[in-house]
């Protein structure tokens, strides 16, 4: 097999590692191009420092470092030092007890050591500065220069070409597909180009008209000269590599001077049409010229840091170009638009050989079985997150942040606000706290509802949980339990489906049997071709030949456009429409009196269309939060209308508005699990716990045959453990001092009395009554699997 005819564009450490792994599956018709001289092309691969901290708050990304240290080490490419991570003020060192969580959670080996233990691994330290570290044994240097020639090395052994000086001037598209990648010494002709161009990702993907969200930023690099402390060594690296996160620094040795990395600078963005061509820059493209006075604050704070320094001076260093996205994760995946157009983009050193055998999995054998890549695919972007002064702002903003401690919840201060629901004029006056979610200001909670306080005994939880959160939340939850809300869910992503084709489209792409009468709605999933879940959707039927799709977010899109037939067209009506869900065990007495609809005749999961007062509606009967209750659907235009209208009937009736801690707190005590967190790409539907949405006897669809194979080999499953200690998610959980699982997500129930956490878990420990641990900072939280759904087992509140 020598597969169909790949241009990579790039011979960096991603291209190169994509060809060897290409060519290791049997493609070898792989040709590589680069501008540059082959191994040190120029790019940013040529000067980066190397330095390979795997712990991540992704697992994939933790994964995908594991693997690339691993393959290094193999290679003969990877100085195996350890990594270092440093507190110098308590809340870094509780963030390294989080991020030791993270470690644990993903099977890495780590260790918190004490100051004294840090300064045995690493002597220049002052042990006085330090209150502790974070140390990874498999951590180390990448020679990637070394990385790159070795992997070329191979594939060229298999067949592949590789081919410097060669500029890529377009790529050339006929009938929507690629063929061919002009340069400057002609035409290739390809099936499939990957472009793994770097910095200059963004210039190489307009060619097949494709906008990429990559930022190239100057990030400095110094270089010290003979420091005392590493006088006489003639290795090039003894101490681990090591980190200053307290001052956006890093440190690696080369013999006897010290590499100073600094992010602490102001960002130094530049777009790819302005890199200067390899011929023309004075070092390499990559490299722009150091700037002293944005190094200062780095130098002081080195010198208090690493005392011996003190006898040392800055040498020499480069303002050198790496690629920021804007939100820190890879662009990996085929265009929307152009059949064989791929990007593996934003991809740094630390991740690039992983991010090779992901990509060359995904070519090869349709998905990616290794990594989970919903965080990575280019296709998650919301419209407006490709604006170039959107990207160009969040690049220069997640520079600043590279190294900041990010609560969970911490949302995005510029730009906002960007997307705003009809309703937001009432939320403001009700006192709305609004955090951001895909650019949508979303309540989190109401300051008006702080009356609901009165005679509740509302827990707080311990410092880090406490953020972003108010006692408020825990009211509005038992409230609309009591009473009734209403929720924004405005923020859900709403496709339309249509045309003669659309019901057998929907039966063959979901795993539900959508195919009965108008007014149906089914909750179904999205599967890959080999089981894996790609997304839950509910499917309204509106029409013989409409559907209405609640789903998750872009990527559901590109999924569905990717497979749909000519006679069926999907729509994303989110911008024109609004969605108020209204929920409690009075909803019915608010509602029924503005409708014609019968709403006792309207079942659980059923629809109708209708009028609430003047504002033509569909109101789904679901319900998120595990009680009474319809998703009420208008366009955009009448929102405010909806809202006001079911606000003013309601207030007879305790009406509230609720905001997303509380929503999130019952979904919990229900056990609905939410795509992207709870379960991802890797999972399949039996592990997390939903099968009953497959219908395997409705006929053929995308992942039933697999999905017959897995079913039979469920070895782990999502949980639900009750915990005393609210926990925030991506803890390890313990079986005794085993490592076991993690938790996914977690809240406090405030209708159970308890806190409630997910997890993974192995299928031997998922029985309720088993007794484990949750890692949570320092703490070990006694945590108990239970039986679910903890509320409202008998579905009779949803029923009703």
């Amino acid at each position: 097999m020598t597969g169909p005819s790949v241009v990579i564009i790039g011979a960096g450490v991603v291209g190169a590692a994509l060809a060897d792994e290409l060519s290791a599956r049997g493609w070898t018709d792989v040709t590589v191009v680069d501008q540059g001289d082959v191994p040190a092309t120029g790019g940013s691969s040529s000067h980066a420092p190397g330095l390979v901290f795997q712990v991540n708050g992704s697992k994939t990304m933790t994964e995908m470092a594991r693997y690339t240290a691993q393959k290094f080490v193999e290679l003969d490419s990877f100085l195996q030092v350890g990594g270092l991570e440093v507190a110098t003020g308590p809340e870094r060192l509780a963030e390294l007890r989080r991020r030791h969580g993270w470690a644990v959670a993903w099977g890495l080996e780590a260790h918190l050591l004490t100051p004294q233990e840090c300064v045995a691994k690493h002597s220049l330290l002052d042990e006085a500065k330090v209150l502790g570290g974070l140390y990874v044994p498999t951590d180390g240097l990448a020679k990637a220069v070394k990385a790159v020639d070795a992997q070329l090395a191979r594939a060229r052994e298999r067949g592949v070409r590789v081919l410097p000086r060669h500029e890529v001037l377009d790529i050339r598209i006929q009938d929507g597909k690629v063929c061919a990648v002009v340069t400057d010494h002609g035409d290739l002709p390809a099936q499939v180009v990957v472009c793994c161009a770097g910095i200059w990702g963004p210039k190489v993907a307009r060619m097949a008209g494709m906008e990429l969200p990559l930022t190239p930023l100057a990030h400095q690099l110094a270089w010290t000269g003979p420091v005392p402390g590493l006088a006489g060594q003639t290795e090039e690296a003894t101490r681990p590599i090591l980190r200053h996160q307290d001052a956006d620094l890093y440190y690696r040795e080369r013999f006897d001077t010290l590499g100073i990395g600094y992010y602490g600078h102001r960002p130094m963005p530049i777009t790819a049409d302005e890199i200067l061509p390899v011929d023309e820059a004075e070092v390499m493209p990559s490299v722009l010229t150091f700037t002293p006075d944005d190094f200062a604050d780095a130098w002081e704070e080195t010198r208090a840091l690493l005392p011996d320094t003190q006898k040392a001076e800055i040498e020499s260093g480069i303002n050198g170009l790496f690629s920021f996205t804007t939100d820190h994760l890879p662009l990996m995946g085929q265009s929307p638009d152009v059949e064989g157009f791929w990007v593996a983009e934003a991809v740094w050193v630390t991740h690039s050989a992983g991010v090779g055998r992901a990509m060359a999995e995904w070519l090869v054998d349709g998905h990616c079985s290794t990594f989970d890549l919903h965080e990575c695919d280019v296709n998650r972007f919301e419209p407006h997150q490709l604006a170039p002064d959107y990207v160009r702002e969040r690049g220069c903003q997640n520079y600043v942040e590279v190294y900041d401690i990010i609560h969970p919840l911490q949302p995005m201060e510029h730009p906002r606000p960007l997307r705003l629901s009809p309703f937001h004029p009432r939320q403001r006056d009700l006192g709305a706290v609004f955090l951001e979610a895909s650019g949508w200001e979303r309540p989190q909670w109401y300051d008006a509802n702080a009356p609901l306080l009165d005679g509740r005994d509302i827990p707080t939880p311990g410092p880090w949980a406490a953020r972003y959160w108010s006692p408020i939340v825990g009211a509005e939850a038992q409230a609309t339990r009591e009473a009734v809300a209403l929720y924004d869910m405005s923020a859900l992503k709403r496709l339309e489906v249509s045309g003669p084709g659309a019901p057998a489209f929907l039966q063959r792409i979901t795993t539900g049997d959508v195919d009965k009468s108008v007014g149906s709605v089914t909750y179904c999933l999205l599967l890959d071709t080999d089981g894996g879940i790609r997304s839950d959707v509910t499917v309204a039927r509106l029409g013989p030949d409409r559907f209405q799709l609640g789903a998750n977010g872009n990527l559901d899109l590109d999924w569905l456009e990717r497979h749909r037939p000519a006679d069926v067209f999907i729509r994303d009506i989110t911008a024109g429409t609004c969605c108020v869900g209204v929920w409690g065990p009075r909803a019915r007495d608010l509602v029924q009196p503005l409708t014609g609809i019968d709403l006792t005749a309207l079942k659980y999961f059923r629809g109708a269309r209708g009028f609430v007062g003047n504002v033509p509606v569909t109101m789904l009967r679901l319900s998120y939060v595990g009680e009474l209750g319809w998703e009420i659907y208008t366009t955009a235009d009448m929102g405010l209308k909806l809202w006001d209208t079911l606000w003013s009937a309601g207030r007879e009736h305790g009406v509230l508005a609720g905001g997303r801690g509380a929503f999130t707190s019952l979904r919990l005590e229900k056990g609905y699990r939410s795509f992207g967190t709870d379960m991802t790409f890797e999972h399949d539907p039996y592990e997390a716990g939903l099968g009953f949405a497959v219908k395997l006897d409705k006929g053929d669809f995308v992942g039933r045959r697999a999905l017959l194979e897995r079913k039979e080999s469920v070895r782990r499953k999502l949980t639900c453990l009750l915990t005393d200690e609210v926990v925030m998610g991506k803890e390890p959980v313990y079986d005794g001092e085993r490592a076991v699982g993690y938790v996914t997500s977690a809240a406090y129930g405030y209708t159970v009395g308890r806190g409630i956490a997910y997890a993974w878990l192995p299928a031997s420990l998922a029985s309720p009554g088993q007794a484990l641990h949750i890692g949570y900072f320092d703490q070990r939280v006694p945590a108990l699997v239970a039986e679910e759904p903890l509320f409202d087992p008998a579905m009779t509140r949803l029923r009703g």
